[in-house]
């Protein structure tokens, strides 16, 4: 069976109309800017028509190169609903780039899943797990849709509990990118405790820049800088993205003082009710570990994420199609050794 049509390379501006932000041109521009090379295609596909995809690569060694789509393909919405169908038209859609790459391997980051909460199902054939996951493979969608009381409702008491304590305390909530210094601020002292690592901040500049830039496009694109301040201190900050339907929450950071106030939760409750006035209908904390093991170092986010309520979802994680099977090997190998040593450095 095939899949493809045809396929063809196309000025970036044709990713504006893509569902994802990870697929926008908005994205290809900004990650341009941090050494990447952002270049958009048109698939044509046989079952729904033509979509725009998103491909970024950038050099892994000397005259080597990795391709990678994040989030992609997004497959027309009439495509078969079917995950092994999914496989297959990837799988096909990795040997059709490969004339136009000069690639050792591509990455997908598959958007789909079982939207009944079960585990999507991996790429086969010819696909290889990747050393690590760029993108959250595991996360919390937030159903925006409900009037605000219902969706306050569906969340864990100790949430809504929380909620309510950062507003007993009068932790004021704002909304304003010229706070860009407070957060970044906020980021380093939470890098510090948690031994996490962290952008430049003209990194987050980067992406305030662009996504300015996207909105006279296709798809109604706005980030939101949010700060929650007690008194004289700011004390909690968070950075969402709403484009189109979905809202995403990107970054977050939080201070070492008054963490008894609970600010996180009034930042995720006020950009969820703003997400659903500028029309956005899901609301994705983008990412928790994979189950509730209390064993696993980011149990906390897991027990944060999902007492906001919504559906916890489960996407394939990143996948490598070689097109050089024995560079790929390596470049794994070594990938794998990056990632356990910044584990033990947690």
């Amino acid at each position: 069976m095939e899949f493809i049509r045809d396929i063809a390379p196309v000025e970036l501006s044709a990713c504006e109309s893509a569902d994802s932000f990870l697929q926008s041109a908005m994205w290809g521009r900004f990650k341009a800017r941090f050494g990447w090379e952002a270049r958009a295609f048109s698939v044509d596909w046989n079952q729904g028509g033509a979509k725009p995809l998103l491909t970024l690569s950038r050099r892994i060694a000397p005259l080597l190169s990795m391709t990678y789509i994040p989030w992609g393909p997004e497959l027309p919405a009439d495509f078969p609903n079917d995950q092994n169908l999914y496989a297959a038209a990837t799988a096909e859609l990795a040997r059709a780039l490969r004339p136009f790459l000069r690639s050792v391997f591509i990455r997908f980051d598959p958007p789909w899943f079982d939207s009944n909460g079960g585990m999507s199902l991996p790429l086969t054939g010819k696909f290889r797990r990747a050393g690590a996951d760029i993108q959250p493979p595991d996360t919390v969608l937030v159903d925006l849709t409900p009037p605000l009381v219902d969706i306050l409702s569906t969340m864990k008491p100790k949430c809504r509990y929380n909620i309510g304590l950062a507003q007993k305390h009068d932790v004021a909530v704002c909304e304003q990118e010229s706070n860009i210094k407070v957060f970044y601020r906020l980021l380093e002292e939470t890098a510090l405790r948690d031994g996490i690592a962290v952008h430049s901040i003209e990194y987050y500049r980067a992406l305030f820049e662009e996504s300015l830039g996207e909105n006279s496009q296709a798809v109604p694109t706005q980030l939101r800088l949010y700060t929650a301040r007690h008194e004289n201190d700011d004390i909690a900050a968070i950075m969402a993205l709403f484009r189109g339907k979905q809202a995403t929450y990107l970054y977050g950071a939080s201070s070492n003082i008054k963490r008894n106030l609970m600010a996180p939760y009034a930042l995720q409750w006020k950009a969820m009710q703003d997400a659903k006035t500028f029309g956005c209908t899901v609301y994705d904390l983008f990412g928790i570990p994979p189950d509730e093991s209390p064993g696993h170092p980011m149990a906390g986010l897991y027990r944060f994420k999902t007492g906001f309520g919504g559906s916890i979802i489960h996407r394939p994680g990143s996948w490598d199609y070689p097109y050089k099977p024995v560079f790929h090997a390596l470049f794994k190998i070594a990938e794998t050794l990056r990632k356990k040593i910044m584990q033990r450095k947690r």
